[in-house]
């Protein structure tokens, strides 16, 4: 346990000082502004992924992460306020950067695996992420002009 505590903090500590980085490159909020908000949401996640691995339940390491940032959230609960107000301060955008970075060097060290799935894996995956994509568009379209935005 105290080994995968290791490894998760290190992990969380790279994306989050890379996500302190993108913060300040383009939101312009200074990384000592946007600390404390980057540390507690790395202790969140520590203490989320500890609760999935300790607890004898079958749910997912995010579930435990998000119902402690709610809980800590809540107005009303002590702290709530700070932990609002600090946690504002990192931009969700640079927090998506570098964990899809991961994600994909993740997946880039398993090229073995992923050319096992064969070339159809390839052209379904690709499919999807067109048709995601195109969906998207469409109902952006649709709604942008019932609200006569375009």
């Amino acid at each position: 346990m105290l080994r995968n505590i290791q490894e998760w903090t290190m992990v969380l500590a790279i994306i989050g000082l890379i996500t302190l980085v993108g913060n300040w490159i383009g939101y312009n909020v200074m990384p000592t502004q946007a600390l404390p908000g980057m540390i507690l949401l790395i202790v969140i996640s520590i203490a989320g992924l500890a609760l999935d691995k300790l607890l004898p339940f079958n749910i997912p390491a995010i579930a435990y992460i998000s119902l402690i940032a709610i809980v800590l959230s809540i107005p009303g609960v002590p702290g709530s306020e700070t932990v609002v107000k600090w946690t504002s301060e990192v931009n969700l955008l640079a927090i998506t950067t570098p964990i899809l970075a991961y994600a994909g060097i993740a997946i880039g060290r398993s090229w073995a695996d992923f050319a096992k799935l064969g070339w159809r894996s390839l052209v379904v995956g690709s499919l999807v992420l067109l048709g995601t994509y195109l969906g998207s568009a469409v109902i952006a379209e649709i709604i942008l002009r019932m609200q006569g935005i375009i």
